[in-house]
């Protein structure tokens, strides 16, 4: 029982060292960024003064809605393809082609940003597309699929094959089988993609930083443009801003999710 109650010791220490220099940073940064001092190297009083000069910024609010905009559209776009090329692996009986299809998939998530972003600027150029809003939003659903891939995947692999051949059994066409008894069961992991590639699409930089051009940016490529200008406070806010919706889209997720699977546990109950 000793030797339990001190691994489950160590466990938890370790567990707060790791979120203590995950978080340390952000924390850093949140309190600065009501600094009435302006600097970061010591904290003179509170002020609001730098959410309202983020707030009275109407170039910086445009790129929050173009953020935004490109956020919902990528996300919704990739959740359908992603949803549907779950669909057609998950039909594919072999088990190798599975796995060739799965590699294929995961090509996009374990390169690396730089290489995805040069790639994207290359075929764009090629393809003749202008670096803007399309380009941004075609790369932002190019890699967002693969999540959602991911996401929806296991949930139709858990699924039980009988519930399908009963929906046949009692005269219910493919549509009907696909709308009623598929989908349904597998739309936790609709919303989780969902959320996951509207959360990549928020967050991401590096490919952005390549695919952006013609005056039209999002806000990680905003937020480092200002910072190699030097420090200020205003980035700071922007910053903090950009984590708390960040926070609440994460927490929204959950209450879904949770509420997902109570509606799943009352339904096998019943």
């Amino acid at each position: 029982m000793r030797s339990v109650a001190r691994s489950w010791r160590w466990s938890n220490l370790y567990l707060a060292v790791v979120f203590v220099i995950l978080y340390a940073p952000i924390a850093y940064l949140i309190v600065y960024s009501f600094n009435s001092g302006g600097t970061m190297t010591g904290f003179d009083g509170f002020t609001l003064e730098w959410y309202g000069e983020v707030l009275q910024d109407t170039r910086l609010l445009i790129i929050v809605l173009n953020t935004v905009i490109i956020a919902l559209l990528s996300a919704l776009v990739s959740t359908i393809i992603g949803t549907i090329g779950a669909l057609a692996i998950y039909e594919v009986k072999r088990r190798s082609r599975q796995n060739v299809l799965l590699s294929l998939n995961n090509v996009l998530i374990v390169s690396p940003d730089v290489i995805i972003g040069a790639s994207f600027l290359i075929l764009f150029t090629i393809l003749g597309i202008q670096l803007g809003f399309l380009s941004v939003l075609l790369s932002h659903i190019a890699f967002s699929v693969p999540i959602v891939v991911l996401m929806v995947l296991p949930k139709l692999q858990e699924m039980r094959t009988s519930m399908i051949d009963a929906a046949r059994d009692l005269g219910a066409n493919t549509w009907q089988v696909l709308t009623r008894v598929v989908v349904p069961y597998m739309k936790p992991g609709i919303f989780a993609g969902f959320f996951m590639a509207l959360t990549y699409s928020l967050d991401d930089f590096a490919v952005t930083f390549f695919v952006t051009g013609n005056g039209f940016s999002t806000l990680s490529v905003e937020i480092y443009s200002r910072a190699r200008q030097g420090i200020s406070l205003s980035i700071n806010a922007l910053s903090t801003l950009l984590f708390l919706f960040t926070v609440a889209l994460v927490i929204g997720y959950y209450f879904i999710n949770r509420r997902n699977a109570r509606a799943a546990e009352g339904g096998e109950r019943r």
